[in-house]
């Protein structure tokens, strides 16, 4: 096993699955560098949540290599396996996984990889505004609370890895864009490198700085989540079209604005890229719902 300091990290992954759509083979390939937010995006059964596994420890891929930042963690072909509490993660969990008998300030005491060094248990109860709950049970907290609670327990590892598996699917829209906030600040402030996995597309663009589209065990896209996802054309019928979407991004380009908007099919989302005067698209931001009328020009 080597460790040499490194800022970029990789894997190389096969695993058969068992999806409803019978058995797949999820067949992955790639890096990341130090201080990144990857998300993870894709349909059910692609293989999102078994790739941030197979990272943990938790699945054994059927072949592999897993080297993060110059330590190796996997290498099926040396029969090196790090068990979980070996690998420098932090993981959140769909369903939170909290101990329902710790306390909010136990459950972040249990996860110190250290005891003798409790200075970051204060700093993160204050960072993720928990300190009136730090005594109370699982059982008394709102869905939003326990998800601060296991972000909080994850970060208080100094994970080289956080791994967030959906870790909103759950929440409504409100408590889902509080706690992207939580995110992204909780990611910058201890620069933290973080994957994602979410099916959430304006979830994507908000948070990621690089995005991996995984489709039917395999990568069909990787990088600038603008870039990954307008290339998933849009077709439409000639003449005007009225289409309803989200707002996934908004960016400056002088006076005009470049808008990313996520329109929902029959199982068939597109983007789609536009530009508005800033006098019409001044009210507009991310994540609201607007309609647009598409007219072909006629040359």
């Amino acid at each position: 096993m080597s460790l040499n300091p490194t800022a970029t990290s990789r894997i190389r992954a096969t695993k058969l699955l068992h999806t409803a759509h019978g058995p797949r083979e999820l067949d992955i390939s790639f890096q990341w560098d130090r201080g990144r937010l990857l998300a993870v995006y894709g349909p059910s059964g692609a293989g999102k949540t078994t790739l941030l596994r197979m990272l943990a420890g938790l699945t054994e891929p059927d072949s592999g290599y897993i080297e993060v930042e110059g330590e190796v963690w996997l290498d099926s072909s040396r029969r090196i396996n790090l068990p979980t509490r070996r690998r420098s993660i932090g993981f959140v969990f769909q369903d939170f996984a909290l101990f329902p008998n710790l306390t909010v300030r136990q459950q972040l005491e249990y996860a110190l990889p250290d005891p003798r060094k409790p200075a970051i248990i204060k700093e993160l109860l204050a960072f993720m505004e928990l300190e009136a709950l730090q005594h109370h049970r699982p059982g008394l907290l709102s869905g939003g609370q326990q998800q601060r609670v296991a972000l909080a327990r994850a970060i208080a590892r100094g994970p080289r890895l956080l791994l967030l598996d959906e870790p909103l699917s759950a929440l409504d829209d409100d408590m889902r864009h509080r706690l992207q906030e939580y995110i992204q600040t909780a990611h910058r402030h201890y620069g933290l490198t973080t994957m994602l996995v979410s099916h959430h597309l304006p979830e994507v663009f908000r948070l990621a700085d690089e995005a991996i589209f995984l489709e039917k065990g395999r990568i069909v896209g990787q990088g600038d989540p603008a870039a990954v996802f307008a290339e998933r054309p849009l077709s439409y019928r000639p003449g005007s079209v009225d289409m309803t979407g989200e707002i996934l991004n908004i960016t400056a380009d002088g006076e005009q604005l470049a808008v990313t908007i996520l329109v929902r099919g029959a199982g068939n989302d597109r983007t789609i890229e536009l530009e508005a005067a800033g006098s019409v698209a001044a009210g507009w931001r991310v994540g609201q719902t607007i309609t647009i009328t598409i007219t072909p020009k006629i040359s």
